[in-house]
């Protein structure tokens, strides 16, 4: 499975910033914030890249990151050069991707959730997560039935039909760029991430997983500063050598181990 971390748009909760640098590349504690998603795809075995820019910072993001080499992967660059919406990335990732599943997470969520088994047990359809939170209509929210399939996705509700948000993970089958290619642009002109969950939704191949711990979206001040609690309590990120570091726990044990 391919990987992609969608790392453009121009970032307007987060101005004056992100007039002078990308937010991907904002500090989070001790470190870029893209070394985040980074991170949850490698923790997933994800070595084969795609980080998607926007052209006014392009070039800092190959000088933070280079080739992969140092990070133990590859990385291939493409330029957004208009956002118009998340699922717009499976076309700029078009050949990129090809014939591969492909699993994209946003550039400025971060997760201290294990996807590696869901990247490891996906088959084939649509796969995405979720999270209870408060603030529902920021999001796209799935609504459950009783055995736990999903029902529907909406786009930021006015009346949320459950309390599960759509998170900034997604996993898609190689069918996804012909999909998106169906998709018409919202009213905001956009290509939206639910539109597209709702074609595998009406063919009956989206699954939906809750995560656990942490779930941040880090494109406002408040969650920005929650995000850099977070990642110094919990000891979070890459480590001195930008080398990935997984917590594992051994009998009770919190241990640190490098990849």
């Amino acid at each position: 499975m391919k990987g992609i971390i969608l790392a453009g748009g121009s970032g307007t909760r987060l101005h004056p910033l992100t007039k002078v640098a990308s937010k991907q590349l904002l500090p989070v504690y001790n470190q870029p914030m893209i070394y985040f998603p980074l991170q949850t795809l490698l923790k997933a075995g994800i070595k084969d890249i795609l980080i998607i820019v926007a052209p006014d910072h392009s070039g800092d993001f190959v000088n933070l990151l280079g080739s992969g080499k140092q990070f133990g992967c590859r990385f291939a660059y493409e330029v957004q050069d208009k956002p118009e919406g998340l699922a717009q990335a499976f076309l700029i990732g078009e050949d990129f991707i090809g014939k591969d599943d492909v699993a994209m997470i946003l550039g400025d969520n971060i997760f201290t959730h294990d996807f590696a088994p869901a990247v490891k047990s996906f088959k084939k359809g649509a796969r995405v997560f979720v999270k209870k939170v408060p603030d529902l209509k920021r999001f796209g929210v799935v609504e459950f039935d009783q055995g736990g399939k999903v029902v529907s996705i909406e786009e930021k509700p006015e009346k949320p039909k459950s309390n599960f948000a759509q998170t900034g993970f997604y996993i898609y089958d190689k069918h996804v760029v012909e999909h998106v290619r169906n998709l018409k642009p919202s009213k905001r002109g956009e290509l939206e991430i639910v539109d597209l969950a709702n074609i595998y939704l009406k063919k009956g191949q989206l699954q939906a997983e809750e995560v656990t711990g942490e779930w941040i979206d880090a494109g406002t001040f408040e969650s920005l500063y929650k995000a850099s609690t977070v990642v110094r309590e919990n000891d979070l990120g890459m480590d001195l050598n930008d080398t990935p570091r997984i917590q594992v726990e051994i009998k009770g044990v919190k241990k640190t181990l490098q990849m």
